[in-house]
């Protein structure tokens, strides 16, 4: 949930104000420069970007790539191609999935205000939830503060404090009051930010409109239809399912402090905006499944891959309904979302016709360069060194 180092460029200061040690994160962006290429597909390039991870501390990777040519499955150090890991912001794309749902099927709108459905939660310090809407909690341009950026939040849940508080429970209203003691970003519609608190208020407007926990509307809705085996919403259950390897963290934003295993943790502290749990192959046909047209009609898809640009320092750049496009080195672009929890880093991108995809894991949320290995799949690139 906080700035993890998943990208070397300015989009770590652009996408989430300075957090400690992990995020809730957005997609790793591509380094500009590449070194050499082979042929984009030969996944030789990919398995180099692996291996450099864990040659440079990461204990290890695992990532699993589909193309025209068939399925490839790659891993290095600690790691099994069928592990299970936290998946952190990418939870954000199936949210937002569940909501465009709902719309189609016109129980909601995505242009209705906020206070419609969750009467009195968005108000203080200036946040009115009567000005901001449902669209613009899934696309960032809310305004609204994330709690992931409290300074006592962040002690707590990401610093030293968090082997004592490891296992606290934190309801939905409590992370979103902690947001409501701060000023908002900006006035809402004017500008972008990256915010946690914003999609556990989309995970609290879905339990409005069905009435049930928002898991069980992704399980029901995603999950089960497109047979996610290895996916889940943990709620409250603090254990990591079996395959899996430890996650490790400093706890600390220097990568030379001890090592803490931090494989269980309550899910609790990232709720709707980051909780879920799956693995490569599973993430894959998620994005694969949403990119073709599975999961949503025509017109809620349109809406989801309208973009609103991130920065323009990053004219490439564009993030949607819980979905984000960016152009890679080799004028490749890619749909998709990036997510880091405690001891865990991931990116889960496919190309626009959902052709040719890939999904990977770090164990690790101090160190770990997430774009290489998207540029060695994708553009072919190799990595430095």
């Amino acid at each position: 949930m906080s700035a993890v180092r998943t990208t070397r460029t300015v989009l770590a200061a652009v996408l989430v104000a300075g957090l400690t040690a992990t995020a809730l994160a957005t997609p790793a962006l591509a380094a500009a420069a590449p070194t050499a290429s082979v042929q984009a597909g030969d996944h030789a390039a990919t398995q180099a970007a692996l291996q450099a991870a864990v040659d440079a501390g990461v204990p290890g990777v695992v990532a699993q790539a589909r193309d025209g040519r068939g399925n490839w499955t790659g891993t290095a150090g600690e790691r099994r191609g069928n592990d299970r890991f936290r998946v952190g912001s990418i939870t954000k794309t199936f949210v937002a999935t569940v909501l465009l749902q709902l719309q189609a099927e016109g129980r909601l709108d995505l242009d209705d205000p906020v206070e419609k459905w969750l009467p009195g939660v968005v108000r203080g310090n200036g946040h009115d939830g009567r000005r901001i809407t449902v669209r613009q909690l899934l696309n960032h341009t809310s305004g609204v503060y994330s709690v992931t950026s409290d300074p006592g939040f962040q002690e707590k849940v990401f610093g030293p404090g968090f082997l004592e508080h490891r296992y606290d429970r934190w309801t939905p209203r409590q992370l979103v009051d902690i947001a409501m003691t701060h000023a908002p970003d900006f006035t809402p519609g004017t500008g972008w930010n990256y915010s946690n608190t914003n999609y556990v208020l989309a995970g609290m407007v879905i339990e409005k409109v069905t009435g049930r926990p928002y898991g069980k509307a992704v399980e029901n809705r995603i999950v089960k239809p497109l047979k996610l085996r290895a996916t889940s919403v943990p709620g409250t259950d603090v254990r990591m399912p079996k395959p899996s390897s430890p996650a490790w963290s400093t706890l600390s934003a220097d990568p030379d402090a001890q090592v803490h295993d931090v494989s269980e943790l309550s899910p609790t502290i990232a709720y709707a905006a980051g909780e879920m749990i799956s693995d490569s192959n599973d993430l894959q046909t998620f994005y694969r499944a949403l990119l073709k047209g599975r999961l949503l009609p025509k017109a809620e898809m349109k809406e989801m891959t309208a973009t609103v640009p991130v920065s323009p320092e990053l004219p490439g750049v564009g993030y949607g309904l819980g979905l984000m496009k960016q152009k890679l080195s080799c004028g490749k672009e890619i749909w998709g979302h990036g997510g880091g929890i405690h001891g865990s880093s991931s990116e889960a991108q496919a190309t626009r016709d959902g052709g040719h995809s890939l999904a990977m894991n770090f164990n690790a949320d101090w160190t770990g360069d997430g774009s290489s290995v998207l540029e060695a799949e994708f553009c072919g690139v190799t990595p430095k060194g």
